[in-house]
């Protein structure tokens, strides 16, 4: 009897910090695949408001719920990680169109490193589908109330890290 290959997906970003709509976009991803591997971006040309740790326990955290989900840190190319877990599928969250050109070029740039792993696009739903981290900490830096687009735990630590 030949065994069933499992469907493995990666998805990709810095989560600084994680959103509703990262989870959703997990969650959709979880029911599409047999595993889903969170690849947090220990990117050194960005300057992260939390650390690569904080990011990591945050979703671990945000995600323990979630069956077939496991959450790691990567460097480097993200198709490396990706033929490391034998991936062949990559998500990616889409919520506008200024977000496509970025992310057609990243599929594009990646089909051409790795043409046996394809992109998927997500889009969140419609309750998160303006959500993005850069938003979030600038509601936050000024005191705006960001209860509505992250987990509690999240937001204490975005007050703290802010204050």
């Amino acid at each position: 009897m030949k065994s069933l290959q499992k469907r493995i997906a990666i998805y990709p970003g810095s989560f600084d910090p994680v959103t509703f709509g990262h989870i959703d976009i997990i969650r959709t991803a979880a029911k599409m695949f047999d595993k889903v591997y969170v690849a947090i971006a220990n990117n050194t040309g960005k300057k992260p408001l939390f650390n690569s740790q904080e990011r990591l326990a945050f979703m671990k955290q945000a995600t323990k719920s979630i069956s077939g989900v496991k959450v790691e840190m990567f460097n480097g190319l993200i198709v490396n990680f990706a033929r490391k877990k034998s991936a062949r599928a990559m998500i990616r969250g889409i919520r506008a169109v200024s977000d496509f050109d970025y992310e057609f070029q990243m599929a594009l740039a990646n089909q051409k490193l790795e043409g046996e792993i394809h992109t998927v696009f997500v889009m969140p739903s419609e309750d998160h589908f303006y959500i993005s981290s850069r938003l979030i900490k600038e509601i936050a830096q000024f005191g705006g109330d960001v209860s509505r687009f992250v987990p509690p735990f999240v937001e204490s630590k975005l007050r703290k890290k802010l204050s």
